[in-house]
């Protein structure tokens, strides 16, 4: 009994710890706080059937299991409407409609992305992981992240709404 409570509390601290960060990332790669919140539960429940043998790394794990659970679920077509207005945070500045407009066009261009490319730039940008672990978290090889990263900035680049608001802030 004593060794489950001690592999609850590990749990619960890591999940403590993480939740927050988990859901931003999850809202990156689903474009929708309800999913994103569903995808969060689905990955930890699946994390809590094996935290014995992943509570010394659990963040590769957990991220490679939000990000093959999201692949799942869009091959599945089970994606729901993305909200086309983005309404600001805190108090309202001046200029703010420009840089409303401008993150709203970023994130609408991230989300036409391959689920694969979006995953990469969110865990390396977003994340600010190293492409390594990116690497570990996706199941794949150094060479692929960079190759997707590659792509996905390129297509951000030529994307024409982001062109028009002349957003040269990509790397």
């Amino acid at each position: 009994m004593e060794l489950e409570d001690t592999m609850a509390d590990g749990f619960a601290d890591y999940v403590g710890q993480r939740h927050e960060r988990l859901c931003r990332t999850a809202y990156l790669l689903t474009r929708d706080w309800a999913t994103a919140e569903d995808l969060v539960q689905t990955a930890l429940v699946k994390a809590w059937a094996v935290w014995r043998r992943i509570e010394a790394d659990p963040d590769r794990y957990v991220y490679r299991i939000l990000v093959n659970t999201h692949a799942s679920w869009w091959r599945r077509r089970w994606r729901n409407e993305v909200p086309t207005e983005v309404l600001p945070e805190g108090p309202i500045e001046p200029g703010f409609e420009t840089s409303v407009a401008e993150r709203s066009a970023l994130w609408m261009a991230v989300g036409d992305l391959p689920p694969r490319q979006r995953a990469v730039l969110v865990l390396r940008y977003f994340d600010d992981l190293t492409p390594q672990q990116v690497a570990d978290a996706l199941g794949c090889s150094v060479g692929s992240v960079k190759k997707q990263l590659s792509r996905a900035l390129a297509r951000l680049r030529v994307d024409p709404a982001l062109h028009e608001l002349k957003m040269e802030a990509l790397p």
